[in-house]
């Protein structure tokens, strides 16, 4: 027990990001204390992050949950130099939020299709090039979406709002307004894919 007393401790510390000490003691160690920690700072928010991104909140609490359960297995992958403890905790919500993603629309989707998943800046003259590429077509692609699909895609993912927020100012049921963003999103695939080169 005495092992977590220093970084039980340095939670404490107001003003302080201690984050990824905690990652590191997890990793070292299997401190509970410090995983118990990192839980209280994460978890919300990461659900308010993927709920942004317009999953329901039992969605949200999913992704929330597993990804704290990576943090626990995968803690002695962080590395420090290649980025904060947000960073590593965000990209991982971010990425079991597509696996969800995948699975509930019981189809091969590629993240990269949709500049509306993505939240990283180019890294070079190239990818800018695909990267306007990729929003010509998924302009090309809106067009041929009815308006009320155009909609619910421009709330849930331009304005980051929840599909029970999104039901609520459209005066809609939840159901119909998750039905709208799947249909949309496989319409969007389906026209992407048939002008792919």
């Amino acid at each position: 027990m005495s092992d977590t007393a220093p970084v039980a401790a340095s939670v404490v510390k107001p003003g302080v990001d201690d984050s990824a000490e905690l990652i590191e003691a997890v990793a070292r160690r299997r401190d509970r204390a410090a995983f118990a920690e990192l839980f209280r700072r994460f978890a919300p928010r990461v659900k308010a992050f993927v709920m942004r991104s317009g999953a329901d909140p039992d969605m949200a609490q999913e992704v929330a949950q597993e990804t704290m359960v990576l943090v626990w297995r995968r803690a002695e992958t962080f590395d420090r130099s290649r980025g904060g403890a947000a960073t590593w905790i965000f990209t991982m919500a971010r990425n079991k939020r597509i696996d969800l993603l995948r699975r509930a629309t019981h189809a091969d989707f590629d993240p990269e299709d949709y500049v509306l998943f993505s939240t990283e800046a180019p890294e070079s003259a190239d990818s800018a090039a695909i990267g306007r590429e990729v929003r010509e077509r998924v302009g090309v692609a809106m067009q041929q979406l009815t308006p009320d699909q155009i909609d619910v895609l421009r709330m849930a993912f331009f304005q980051e709002k929840s599909h029970s927020v999104i039901a609520k100012e459209m005066k809609l049921p939840l159901g119909t307004v998750k039905s709208r963003i799947r249909l949309a999103l496989s319409r969007l695939r389906e026209a992407m894919q048939s002008e792919a080169p």
